[in-house]
């Protein structure tokens, strides 16, 4: 029994001193050589500050609309609905966005939805959407800042982010910089 409590008491030790000191110092190391220090994607734009890697809601018709947040996108309670693929609540849910969005895009039909403006990400703060997810976008945006559909499309391509390295990923759109980017158009 006295061997089996020191040996506990050691883990215990190297456990702390690993996780409480050298794994958070070499991953804060890390953080310094990233563009931001670790400190997070801060744009500014007209005296205002936005941190675009944490989704923000866009509703108004004149904006591309975020994908849907299960937590309001309040990024101090990060986390999914929980709700499975056959939860009723869930599918009406799905449903009832898939319905607003049809009727706000009269021209789509429900097979050019994308899931990612339908359903929720995993943290329920993705700033991203997909590159199809903000083409179909394009026409409501255009029709209702009276800009040319062209315009508005080469601005959606000019915001497309490639995968990592080519590889990793997928084309994505961040959506509060290509908002912003939109209100610069006027």
């Amino acid at each position: 029994m006295k061997n089996n409590f020191i040996t506990a008491v050691r883990l215990t030790l190297v456990c702390a001193v690993f996780f409480c000191g050298i794994y958070p110092l070499t991953i804060w190391g890390i953080a310094q050589l990233t563009p931001h220090q670790g400190k997070g994607d801060m744009v500014s734009q007209d005296g205002r500050t936005y941190y675009a890697n944490v989704g923000q809601s866009f509703t108004a018709e004149r904006y591309f609309w975020s994908r849907p947040s299960a937590v309001g996108y309040n990024a101090a309670g990060s986390a999914g609905s929980n709700k499975g693929p056959s939860n009723p609540a869930y599918l009406a849910e799905v449903q009832a966005r898939i319905d607003t969005f049809l009727a706000q895009h009269p021209n789509t039909v429900k097979a050019q939805i994308p899931a990612d403006l339908v359903t929720a990400s995993g943290s329920g703060l993705d700033p991203n959407i997909s590159v199809q997810a903000a083409r179909v976008q394009v026409m409501r945006v255009a029709n209702v800042r009276r800009l040319s559909e062209k315009t508005v499309q080469e601005l959606v391509d000019n915001q497309t982010e490639k995968a990592l390295f080519g590889l990793l990923g997928t084309e994505r759109i961040n959506v509060l910089k290509l908002n912003l980017a939109l209100d610069k158009l006027k």
